[in-house]
């Protein structure tokens, strides 16, 4: 364990105090003991040292008296604000963005995840790649000082770009192996329905029950990064296409969106989102606008949803299924963890893939997006 302390800067925003639990939770899932937490309120950041320069000292003073060995900001840095953090306190300071990305490359486990992973993290260290050793400069005069023509810096930022272009011809090969698997489903006239929620909300816990698998589950923050997808027989002549996805966070970086756009795409071309909920959870309607600003994000906002309360047995409450005044369905209450629900959700699910296939026998399979949800 990394003993770590996190910073954090209340600029007035909403839900601070969560936004710190969060980002403990996410410091521990990475393997980071914490040791202490600090907070300071400003306006706007300082554009040196984020925090300023006399909580840069407070935490300073603090670091050294303890063995801390990281420190973690709650926050997207600049490279040249990190750059000053590490030169001032003398540690190591990752952002936000940093922590998710190492997270990221503990968790994948497909090739396909773990090249996304090295993707996003090579497009990240690039920004931050800065001269640190004189001896590695260009060309100078002077015995021993004539450098190989470039300096170390553009070497590394000339390979950094020549192996993100490799990575990205490969996952390009792999979306088109996806794009033929979708294109076979989309001729069948399947019915897909893609899991989505907020990490660390159950979905794969929800999946394994509907889907009977056995993909990892675990009370962590991003347990899933690799997109699964089975084949899950509903009644009688009735299945779907159920997919399980990587969870969304709040303040996910555009660069972690972008580099986890080729697993989402079973998001973007489903027929129906079951947008998994932590219904004990007291921040739960901003996660769901978290979630919605993404799916926004990816062009998977018109994607017809339906809200799953998950966890009802953390809060006491029944399982129910919440229907419109047109009878359209809004809503299932369940605990995938204890099965409650799961009947009744398979119930739904069986009622609207029956619909869809109605549907598509009458307008036929090339039909735009079904109107039954």
């Amino acid at each position: 364990m990394t003993r770590s302390a996190l910073v954090a800067l209340d600029l007035g925003q909403d839900e601070f105090r969560e936004s710190i639990d969060e980002l403990a939770l996410l410091a521990s899932s990475a393997g980071a003991e914490v040791v202490g937490v600090f907070t300071s309120k400003r306006r706007s950041p300082d554009s040196a040292l984020f925090i300023g320069s006399g909580k840069t000292q407070e935490i300073r003073d603090y670091c050294q008296a303890n063995d801390i060995e990281l420190v973690i900001f709650n926050h997207g840095l600049s490279p040249a604000q990190q750059r000053n953090l590490e030169n001032a306190l003398d540690l190591r300071v990752i952002d936000r963005t940093g922590l998710i990305l190492d997270i990221f490359a503990i968790r994948a486990k497909s090739h396909e995840g773990k090249l996304q992973v090295e993707l996003a993290q090579l497009q990240y260290l690039a920004s931050r790649l800065v001269r640190s050793r004189a001896d590695l400069t260009g060309q100078q005069g002077g015995i021993g000082m004539r450098g190989p023509g470039e300096t170390q810096l553009e070497t590394d930022r000339r390979l950094i770009g020549v192996k993100v272009k490799q990575l990205k011809a490969r996952l390009e090969k792999l979306q088109k192996q996806r794009q033929t698997q979708r294109r076979q489903r989309e001729r069948r006239g399947q019915f897909t329905v893609a899991i989505v929620g907020y990490t660390n909300a159950g979905k794969s816990t929800l999946f394994n029950a509907i889907a009977s698998d056995k993909a990892y589950a675990a009370d962590q923050l991003f347990a899933t990064l690799d997109t699964t997808t089975r084949r899950v027989y509903l009644a009688p002549r009735v299945d779907m296409a159920l997919s399980d996805t990587v969870g969304f966070i709040r303040d996910l970086s555009h660069s972690l969106v972008e580099a986890f756009k080729a697993t989402l795409e079973s998001t973007v071309h489903a027929d129906l989102l079951l947008h998994v909920v932590d219904v004990s959870s007291p921040v739960r309607h901003s996660q769901i606008a978290e979630v919605n600003k993404v799916l926004a994000e990816i062009d998977a906002a018109e994607v017809p949803q339906m809200i799953v309360w998950n966890k009802i047995d953390a809060c006491e409450r029944a399982v129910e299924v919440e229907r419109g005044e047109d009878g359209k369905i809004l809503s299932v209450a369940v605990s995938a963890r204890y099965g409650l629900g799961l009947a009744e959700l398979r119930a739904v699910l069986t009622e609207l893939a029956t619909g869809f296939y109605a549907q598509t026998r009458d307008l036929g399979v090339e039909a735009d997006k079904p109107q039954w949800a």
